[in-house]
């Protein structure tokens, strides 16, 4: 039984990364006939279509009840999306650091980690309202990227491949489909076997789901940094935390509040310091390199052990 949910959870990964990938494309696509600059597109569409995953997990274990997942799987994918991501970036090919960036996004993000920690501290739950909340910061934000984005209209990249309209449209429908589809056998299955190995819901989120859900804003970082679209790959890293904790939570929060543990404010506080400690370095050094690279994987790989330490 062990195997099959293994298998099952596998396949899950598989449908929320391909999944994701045909969501990419299509709104890339369409992003690209209607002009709009490729960092905007890593912000929100593709940022969008990336963080489907630890959408479809944490709405859905918000539903089925398994709080701990909702919430750890958000944080936790910020954190690897912050570190590992932007590190094995740095690493494959430095990269100098878009500025709208630093001094637009970089500080929303901070705000919204602050919102939440203290949102998180106030009361024991994130409740309808602590969602509503979240929603409406993610309102705001998406209109002023909005508004920024048509005052600096430009031609798409051409890395970026053009599809039909209707095209389009069938791999956004059929991406989301199976980005939920995915979302839901992970969550089940991921649930059966953190119980089977006496594992806690908070640490399969903070590890395992964490890092498959990310997978997808890896793949494309990765891609779009050798593509030297750094804004494209720092964007999409920033816009996906963004929108894991505005969107996500403030949906999950709406729909179900979501009750708060210890280790959860615990490891939003090590979340907004990892995001503030790479914004003064991001400030600091105006690029990221090889040696940044390494010691940002490097502070993952101490994380994740201080993980398996605490259980």
């Amino acid at each position: 039984m062990i195997l099959i949910n293994i298998l099952l959870l596998l396949v899950g990964f598989v449908l929320l990364i391909k999944g994701a990938d045909f969501f990419v494309d299509g709104s890339s696509s369409v992003a690209k006939l209607l002009k709009i600059p490729s960092v905007v597109i890593g912000l929100t569409i593709v940022a969008l279509g990336t963080s489907a995953p630890e959408a479809a997990v944490s709405i859905t274990a918000g539903l089925s009840g398994s709080n701990e997942i909702a919430v750890s799987n958000v944080v936790g994918s910020n954190i690897f999306n912050m570190l590992m991501v932007v590190g094995v970036c740095a690493i494959i090919k430095s990269f100098d650091l878009d500025k709208n960036i630093l001094k637009r996004d970089f500080p929303v993000n901070i705000a919204a980690n602050t919102v939440l920690l203290l949102m998180m501290l106030v009361g024991s739950v994130l409740s309808r309202f602590n969602g509503i909340v979240l929603l409406v910061m993610m309102a705001v934000y998406i209109v002023w990227l909005v508004i920024n984005a048509l005052k600096n209209r430009e031609e798409g990249s051409d890395d970026i491949k053009t599809l039909s309209p209707v095209l389009s449209i069938v791999y956004i429908v059929g991406g989301l489909a199976a980005v939920i589809f995915g979302g839901d056998l992970v969550v089940d299955n991921a649930t059966v076997l953190a119980k089977a190995m006496g594992w806690s819901e908070t640490f399969i989120g903070l590890t395992i789901i964490a890092i498959g859900t990310s997978l997808p804003e890896l793949v494309t970082s990765v891609v779009a940094s050798k593509k030297g679209e750094n804004g494209l790959a720092l964007g999409n890293v920033v816009g996906s935390n963004l929108f894991n904790i505005m969107f996500i939570l403030g949906l999950s929060s709406s729909i179900s509040p979501i009750a708060i543990d210890s280790r959860a404010i615990v490891n939003t506080v090590l979340l907004l310091g990892a995001t503030i400690a790479m914004y003064v370095l991001c400030v600091a050094r105006k690029k990221l390199g090889r040696i940044e690279g390494i010691i940002m994987v490097s502070l993952y790989a101490v994380y994740t052990g201080y993980l398996l330490y605490v259980g």
